[in-house]
């Protein structure tokens, strides 16, 4: 099978707002190719790195969001919208830069795509004790380490943003042993992953995107808590009927904002909401809707342009 891969030069604000654009016209997955993620998961000498440094050079100053399209006969009519898009966000007023929008296209084949990630995709560290590895690598590991094992593919998202990572950092200091948790908007089920190791059961990682779903699941299949973790398509409040003990959303802050009241419905008495993917120009934003909602926030986590916040449920 064909593809197009069609890449928007972007900024690392704007690439979350590109992504979805992207992921709104169909896009099997994107990739954000950005070296300040290098520079900032690079770990002491003498240990394993996030990635090679050679990839920062290669990358450059722009930040790719590359999004992945079937070679079919409704291509022109997904890239006519997000050529739309792009043109109606480059006259918006959004308060960041978004950089230069321009793209890129280039045919790839699929085996050519699993080849690529192999020779970029290295083990890396998610919070104290989270290891996320390919299956054809082997590491060394650390006593209390749990090992997340994800072989990449067209939906595949690796969790080196600082968002992914805030997230693990607060799911391994809240998540207890028989927590219900729900993770929204999975991706590749990493958090519920991570969730797992914590001994949080049952967990539900509920995701929009039937693609992601499918991903997830064959995640959640590869590391063994197929028992575990229910993977259900499908928006939160009409898919899940359970409550959580912790309600996870690695989303962004407009999503979060509406979702902060509604989202009690399924959160349990004093449980806890932990949230991710606000940028620090929308933080307060986050905290004014989690504190209207009657929420005592814990936590406010920030790394780079990235805020993360653990918040519980108030009576």
């Amino acid at each position: 099978m064909d593809w197009m891969e069609y890449t928007v030069l972007t900024t690392t604000e704007g690439s979350d707002l590109v992504s979805q654009i992207l992921m709104d016209a169909g896009s099997t997955g994107t990739m954000i190719e950005d070296k300040n993620d290098v520079a900032a998961n690079q770990r002491p000498e003498g240990q394993w790195d996030i990635i090679d440094e050679a990839i920062a050079q290669r990358i450059g100053d722009d930040v790719k969001v590359t999004g992945y399209f079937e070679v079919d006969g409704g291509l022109s009519d997904r890239i006519a919208y997000i050529e739309g898009e792009l043109r109606r966000i480059k006259g918006m007023d959004l308060g960041m830069d978004l950089g230069k929008l321009e793209t890129r296209t280039h045919s790839v084949a699929e085996e050519d795509w699993t080849e690529s990630w192999k020779a970029a995709f290295k083990p890396f560290r998610l919070g104290n004790h989270m290891v996320v590895k390919p299956s054809w690598t082997e590491i060394e590991t650390r006593p209390g380490d749990h090992i997340i094992e994800i072989d990449p593919g067209m939906a595949f998202g690796t969790g080196t943003h600082e968002t992914t990572g805030m997230c693990v950092q607060l799911v391994e200091k809240y998540v207890k042993p028989g927590d219900r948790v729900i993770d929204i908007g999975t991706g590749t089920g990493i958090l519920a992953i991570a969730a797992a190791h914590m001994g949080a059961k049952p967990v539900l990682a509920t995701d929009l995107d039937a693609v992601a779903v499918r991903v997830a699941a064959e995640n959640v299949k590869i590391n063994g808590y197929e028992g575990a973790i229910d993977v259900r398509c499908g928006d939160l409040l009409e898919v899940v009927h359970e409550c959580g003990d912790v309600v996870i959303a690695n989303i962004i802050a407009d999503v979060i904002v509406g979702l902060a009241a509604p989202v009690r419905e399924r959160i349990a008495e004093n449980g806890l909401f932990i949230c991710s993917g606000i940028s620090v120009e929308r933080r307060e934003d986050v905290r004014r809707a989690l504190a209207e909602a009657n929420y005592e926030i814990l936590d406010d986590l920030n790394e780079g342009e990235w805020c993360a916040m653990a918040a519980r449920k108030r009576g």
